[in-house]
């Protein structure tokens, strides 16, 4: 039966992290009423470092925080690209005065609780929506007339549509999905965030985010927090076997598991890591099926992905917008969500495939190694530029847009 909304919906929205602040904040713009329900016993991020491409800054300037977003993040002028055994520069990726023309936008790196922050703030701010805390969502049902968000205390909130943003073990996803458990990569990652004061000054970089890379493994550090802080993660691909996250290892262990990187340089920044803690990264294969009548996914519940193309806040920045384009003059709920995963799905498929694809280009060794560096040595800036406008270079966050995303097989 269709469903059909003259007057302003009542949208459920499973998931407080960034993804579905943003969906609240798009759909209360588009003058819909949203109720945020998140499982945790207050709003709040975890995490550390994340960056923001000009498509990110889009996304968050339609929803009425570009500048402040510009205002919080440190701004890039570079993406460093470093052997992490020989020490050798081998190209940047220049994020100035021909990047930013070319793609509307700065490139910049925040906290994630700044980003989250201001997501916050800005729903707190919005009379259309209502935060509830401490409300696990663990499944749903619907009918004709509507949707329920089934919770973990045995109760339920009933609206018109649910959006399910809850993560990369999405209950909402299980449901609709059934897909089981995420990937493991077999990679894990370790991260730490130290006073920049600590770090020599030769080493700060206070505007550039710096690759090195090994041998089955690489390091990436950068300036986080207004530059008060150097953002440090270090991925091993040691063949992890079980889903880890946050778990405290000392700094001996993550010393050990990058001994592939000699390059001075970058074991003086390792050594200066305090504090670490470890994930073992997951993902999940792309899937067409990303609705069921009144209810549609959204962000990590969607389309997780590795976090190796620094695209997956920007991807939900930009699930909710398109979201909340679509939902403005709706009067066909079904239809507009059926719409929505068909206008995003195989741009996001083609991020997941990007991200996992580039471990190829951090991890290689010996003779492969010099060849690509020789290879991307080579590249002019506008090279460069070219091979990332795809991701970076939207207007529209449609995959009916003028890029090709050609992305086979689904799963």
């Amino acid at each position: 039966m269709t469903a059909r909304h003259d007057a302003p919906a009542t949208v459920l929205v499973a998931g407080g992290g960034i993804g579905g602040l943003a969906a609240a904040l798009a759909l209360a713009r588009a003058g819909h009423r949203a109720v945020v329900l998140e499982r945790a016993p207050e709003f709040a991020e975890i995490g550390a470092g994340i960056q923001i491409a000009p498509n990110g800054i889009l996304a968050l300037e339609r929803l009425g925080l570009g500048d402040a977003v510009r205002a919080a993040g440190v701004h890039m002028a570079e993406l460093r690209f470093m052997d992490g055994v020989t020490g050798e520069h081998v190209t940047s990726l220049t994020l100035t005065e021909r990047y930013r023309q070319r793609f509307g936008n700065p490139y910049v790196v925040v906290h994630r609780a700044e980003l989250h922050g201001l997501l916050l703030r800005a729903c707190r701010d919005e009379p259309r929506i209502e935060l509830r805390a401490a409300t696990a969502v663990t499944g749903y049902r619907q009918d004709a007339g509507g949707a329920t968000a089934l919770l973990a205390d045995g109760g339920s909130v009933r609206g018109d549509v649910l959006v399910g943003a809850d993560g990369i073990r999405s209950a909402v996803r299980a449901q609709l999905v059934g897909d089981g458990e995420p990937r493991i990569s077999g990679i894990t990652v370790y991260r730490a965030v130290i006073p920049m004061e600590l770090v020599p000054e030769e080493l700060r970089l206070p505007t550039s985010v710096t690759w090195w890379t090994g041998p089955h493994c690489h390091f990436v550090h950068y300036p986080i927090a207004g530059g008060a802080f150097l953002n440090l993660a270090a991925s091993r691909d040691n063949g992890a076997t079980e889903a880890l996250a946050g778990v405290a290892v000392d700094e001996e262990l993550v010393g050990e598991q990058l001994a592939g990187l000699t390059a001075p340089n970058a074991r003086r920044l390792l050594a200066l890591g305090e504090d670490w803690r470890s994930w073992v990264l997951v993902d999940r294969d792309p899937v067409r099926r990303w609705t069921d009548g009144r209810v549609v996914l959204l962000g990590d519940a969607a389309h997780p992905m590795l976090h190796y193309a620094a695209q997956g806040a920007c991807q939900a920045l930009e699930d909710a917008v398109l979201l909340g384009e679509l939902m403005v003059q709706t009067t066909e709920v079904t239809g507009t969500l059926a719409r929505f995963a068909s206008e995003r799905q195989a741009r996001t498929a083609a991020v997941q495939r990007a991200a996992r694809e580039s471990i190829r280009l951090w991890h290689p060794a010996g003779e492969a190694a010099r060849t690509r560096n020789r290879l991307l040595g080579a590249l002019s800036e506008g090279d460069l530029h070219e091979r990332v406008a795809w991701m970076h270079g939207v207007k529209t966050f449609s995959s009916s847009d003028d890029h090709n995303y050609d992305f086979e097989p689904w799963a």
